[in-house]
């Protein structure tokens, strides 16, 4: 395990494995470096890349703070992106693509940017979170109520039905390791927030990111997921569209899909200008 220390005294943990250029793997909600499928990620990708698997702030071994704000993960990013010689690739899945695209938005040093499924709400006939989101997860979180929060994020926001989180409960395994980082649920609804009420994107706040980007949606993920994808590839001038069986986030991350087309698109140094479905 390493240490890196972020813009705000906050320690953030990372692995570092393999050898070639620097890659870094973003997670998404509930996730951290030891997730089984980050691990596997990060192994697969080891034997091209110099892979860097952090814990965002607040899961893991990584420090926090007491107040969050969307600009503290963001310098988490560039402080890991300095840790790996100053330029890097980056992956992320879910809010952890919501939060790399901020971070290239606001001037991260990024080479290539691969970004899985973010959770983006774009078209008014998809489901869409309730209007106080992000503002009831606080509460839950505030209130001691990590359970709920739990229940709440999946049902409400990820739009999981209700036995699923039963199932989980039944799981003790895999619920302590959800209560484990149910605090930081909060930080993914703040990325999220405005990004999921079923509106066009917001395609000038974006139209500065011209770095190569691939955008990569699951034909077997749900149809919001998917528009999301979509119009997110619409909007950025240097992107292009991924779709393909296997490339879904909402069950288990299939590794042996993801991983091949992430080392193409890295190890490719062909800028990334044209849209493919």
């Amino acid at each position: 395990m390493n240490i890196v220390i972020s813009k705000d005294g906050t320690p953030i943990a990372y692995d570092k494995t393999g050898q070639g250029p620097a890659l870094i793997l973003t997670a998404g909600a509930f996730s951290y470096r030891k997730f089984p499928g980050q691990l596997e990620l990060a192994n697969r990708l080891s034997s091209q890349f110099t892979v860097y698997n952090y814990d965002r702030r607040g899961r893991g071994d990584s420090g926090d703070a007491r107040d969050y704000a969307v600009e503290r993960e963001i310098e988490d990013l560039k402080a890991i992106i300095e840790a790996a010689g100053g330029e890097a690739y980056v992956w992320g899945l879910s809010s952890g693509a919501a939060l790399a695209l901020h971070a290239a938005a606001r001037g991260a040093n990024i080479a290539k940017l691969a970004l899985h499924e973010p959770p983006f709400v774009v078209q008014p006939t998809d489901r869409t979170p309730p209007k106080d989101f992000a503002i009831h997860v606080h509460r839950l979180i505030q209130a001691g109520q990590r359970a709920e929060a739990i229940k709440y994020f999946m049902v409400a926001g990820m739009g999981a039905p209700s036995f699923v989180v039963a199932m989980m409960r039944m799981m003790p395994g895999v619920w302590s390791k959800l209560l484990a980082v149910a605090h930081t649920l909060p930080y993914d609804a703040a990325l999220l927030d405005g990004y999921m009420d079923g509106t066009p994107l917001p395609a000038q706040q974006w139209s500065h990111v011209n770095i190569p980007t691939l955008v990569l949606e699951g034909t077997e993920s749900p149809p919001g997921l998917r528009h999301g994808a979509q119009a997110l590839a619409d909007v950025l001038p240097n992107a292009r569209l991924l779709s393909k069986k296997g490339l879904g986030h909402t069950k288990k991350l299939n590794t042996g899909v993801i991983a091949p087309e992430l080392a193409a698109f890295f190890g490719s140094n062909h800028a990334a200008n044209r849209k493919i479905i």
